[in-house]
């Protein structure tokens, strides 16, 4: 027979693996407003990234920093950091920033592939790969149809998630892009797909309207936290004005950390 104690042993650390494998990450800026968000409730966050290679501060316990290529831009200091974030604790590493977007990486897709394959591939034995993060755009060249590119250029690069950014105007339109997205990883036998930037239109530069934003926030985060395809996601992102108000956690942050 199981003791009480056991089993309430075995509750708690079932409960804790449940809230360190949280999806929810934070996009940032600003290291010290990561500890604000994910100390206020424990296990609510499991990762972060800043569009960079170095996490320039320090991340609070059980959150993964997960160092980015942005472009071209970047790959001097590259082998250095990537390497320096590996034994610092990461297990994934982020492809480039909108490679489809010309105001963001601005990389073509067969490019973007060489270059994949000669800075990132060869950490594939250490970390898990995350492909470029592309726009939602439906441009032809742009969005899913640069991943198509991509990825026929790219087969061998040991790939195992792709990463997406969405800007909207309704949780419908997310739900129906993520489908659009999951469905077109599946055919490069990609089984997980990380949403590193999303929000709507309107809170692009700052939450418009809170009410708004947080009943976006709810529903988003209840179907991406139940869809076995999402592998983690990022909403954009933990700023003041944001998550965040004067350096503390406003309302759309408690919804987030919930």
């Amino acid at each position: 027979m199981v003791s009480f104690s056991k089993l309430f042993t075995a509750a708690l650390v079932a409960a804790s693996a449940a809230a360190s494998s949280s999806k929810r990450g934070a996009a940032y800026n600003d290291a010290s407003l990561v500890r604000t968000l994910a100390n206020s409730k424990s296990g609510s966050m499991s990762w972060s990234y800043n569009w960079d290679m170095k996490k320039n501060g320090n991340m609070p316990s059980g959150v993964e920093f997960v160092p980015m290529l942005w472009g071209t831009d970047s790959v001097d200091d590259w082998d250095s950091a990537v390497k320096t974030a590996l034994k610092g604790g990461s297990k994934h590493i982020l492809g480039f920033n909108e490679p489809d977007n010309a105001s963001q990486a601005n990389i073509g897709a067969s490019k973007a592939a060489t270059l994949y394959k000669k800075y990132i591939t060869p950490y594939g034995d250490s970390a898990k790969l995350v492909s470029p993060a592309i726009t939602s755009s439906t441009q032809s060249g742009e969005g899913i149809s640069w991943f198509k590119s991509f990825m026929n250029d790219c087969k061998s690069c040991n790939i195992s998630a792709m990463a997406v950014h969405w800007y909207g105007g309704s949780f419908a339109q997310l739900e129906s892009y993520m489908k659009e997205a999951i469905e077109a990883a599946s055919k490069y036998d990609i089984d997980e797909v990380w949403l590193t930037e999303f929000a709507l239109d309107s809170d692009t530069n700052g939450i418009t309207d809170e009410s708004t934003a947080k009943t976006f926030l709810e529903k988003s985060i209840e179907w991406m936290d139940s869809h076995p395809k999402v592998g983690r996601y990022a909403y954009f992102y933990t700023a003041n004005n944001y998550l965040l108000t004067s350096g503390s956690v406003n309302a759309l942050g408690k919804v987030y950390v919930s």
